[in-house]
């Protein structure tokens, strides 16, 4: 059986790669999983509440886009957080979860040539995913940009040659990072929408772990084009309430664009089918519209950071995340120091290499492991605490 070219060099995926490193070798003490960026902090309360009035809706088949007033909802909270006046019904769509949307926005707004040439689509190197494998079945390039601690972990972007620029359809950028924890600052944002507008291509903002963050709030994609005075079709974000709401399981999100972009991600995931089920947009509702369990649960981020910040005070090469809730810890080598601190502890995380793309010979994410903290805080602090006696003592 012949099965598509395009997608004979994708990696094996980060997590079962992950397994097949691991799991045939004994843990070295009790167990502490550090490995995947699933919330544990509790959902809101009232969820329960929420779903049990609205069983019936499982009877019914959902709108694609989301129910006006979940639109609405996101649309406020878009207001709200960024300040930024967006029509729910043109430039809203509620998606089943960003990895979804981030994959078909790609292949909605991707032409398949752009200046007479194979189109290219931007991404930083280490990098969710998703955003390779979408690049690749909108028969674009993946171009993997270095997003490295010499540019502050963010992508350069601005530095790329004007030729490939001009091929550009999309580019990526998640701030705060996965995994770096970087927060892209308004001036990087501006200048990025800039070069967009200058080479004819579109910025998609990965948001999705915008509200967990310690300081100040980071810049949005939205906001930052509506003070620049960008054309509102030149920036598509994207954001869900896995982290902000601790609901992974909801698989609940949104894109928000411009109008033009925004009706042609409709139009595609209306043959698609990938709608929420209507019990779940009636609890996203609740959630867009609720501020109080996010400011709760970025609190027990805040706790967990100043955790990792005492523990790892003086590690060489640390650096303290602006946001989100990973660590990116230099190491010799990700894999060994992986094997070694799950054989001598019992601690569990990912090579940094199994998140990036070797260009040149040159693995980014090599030297690293990410380490989520997404436990409670003493689990945190004791995984943390053997991580550094393993690797760093």
């Amino acid at each position: 059986m012949a099965f598509p070219e395009r997608f004979s060099n994708l990696p094996e995926y980060a997590f079962p790669r992950l397994r097949s490193l691991l799991d045939h070798l004994p843990a070295g003490g009790e167990t502490i999983a550090m490995t995947i960026g699933e919330p544990q902090h509790p959902f809101p309360d009232w969820v329960g509440e929420v779903l049990a009035a609205n069983l019936a809706g499982f009877g019914k088949y959902p709108p694609n886009d989301g129910t006006a007033g979940l639109r609405s909802a996101i649309a406020g909270w878009i207001g709200r957080r960024h300040g930024v006046s967006v029509d729910p019904m043109t430039q809203v769509v509620n998606v089943n979860g960003t990895r979804e949307a981030l994959f078909n926005a790609c292949l909605a707004v991707s032409p398949e040539r752009k200046n007479g040439q194979r189109p290219a689509v931007l991404m930083p190197n280490p990098f969710y995913q998703v955003y390779a494998v979408a690049a690749v079945a909108a028969e674009a390039d993946p171009i993997f940009v270095p997003a490295t601690a010499e540019t502050g972990f963010l992508p350069d972007y601005e530095g790329l040659p004007a030729d490939l620029l001009n091929r550009v359809t999309v580019a990526y950028l998640c701030s705060p990072s996965n995994p770096q924890g970087a927060v892209a600052p308004r001036d990087y944002l501006a200048r990025l929408l800039a070069l967009a507008e200058r080479h004819d291509f579109t910025v998609f903002a990965d948001e999705c772990y915008s509200e967990i963050w310690r300081g100040e709030a980071p810049a949005g994609a939205l906001e930052v084009a509506a003070a620049t005075g960008t054309d509102p079709e030149r920036v598509m974000v994207f954001n869900s309430l896995s982290k902000r709401s601790n609901l992974a399981g909801a698989r609940s999100g949104f894109v928000a664009g411009g109008p033009q972009a925004m009706a042609q991600v409709s139009r595609l995931r209306s043959y698609q089918g990938a709608p929420v089920p209507l019990p779940l947009q009636a609890v996203s509702e609740r959630a867009w519209n609720d501020e109080a369990h996010v400011a709760a649960s970025r609190a027990l981020y805040v706790e967990k950071y100043a955790v990792a910040d005492a523990v790892l005070a003086g590690m060489q090469g640390y650096r303290s995340p602006a946001g989100g809730f990973f660590l990116w810890l230099p190491v010799d080598d990700g894999e060994a120091a992986a094997v070694k601190l799950w054989t001598q502890t019992g601690v569990r995380v990912l090579p940094g290499a199994y998140l990036a793309r070797d260009v040149g010979g040159q693995n980014p994410g090599a030297g690293y492991i990410r380490v989520a903290m997404v436990a409670e805080k003493q689990e945190v602090q004791r995984g943390l605490i053997r991580l550094r006696d393993c690797l760093y003592g």
